[in-house]
């Protein structure tokens, strides 16, 4: 449902699927394919630096107006970075979400 109905975030070492879910808190699924590496170590790397990024990013995800599930989908250039890379990446997603938050909030206001 979230690759069908959710907006879709495109960033050089993951691309992000983002659908509003209703409920008290942020859920995130991570996948990364046989098309990214052949090596389950490599994938599993990638899939523990994607949850690694989630979970450090709590404090940028609380001050959303509205929960999410997230689905973010591993690319093979996240394989040679350390952590710090794909958490500014995943952070700027989460911001670039709030200001659309913002906007429209504010519009529903005007209106």
């Amino acid at each position: 449902m979230v690759y069908e109905r959710g907006r879709r975030f495109d960033g050089a070492l993951m691309t992000v699927f983002v659908l509003e879910n209703g409920s008290e808190g942020h859920r995130f699924g991570v996948t990364a394919s046989r098309k990214m590496s052949k090596s389950a170590v490599m994938r599993n790397r990638a899939k523990r630096l994607l949850r690694e990024t989630f979970r450090l990013s709590d404090p940028e995800l609380s001050e959303l107006l509205k929960k999410y599930d997230w689905v973010v989908n591993a690319r093979r250039s996240l394989l040679v970075v350390k952590v710090a890379a794909p958490m500014k990446e995943f952070r700027a997603i989460v911001a670039r979400l709030g200001e659309e938050e913002r906007r429209d909030s504010a519009a529903a206001g005007i209106s």
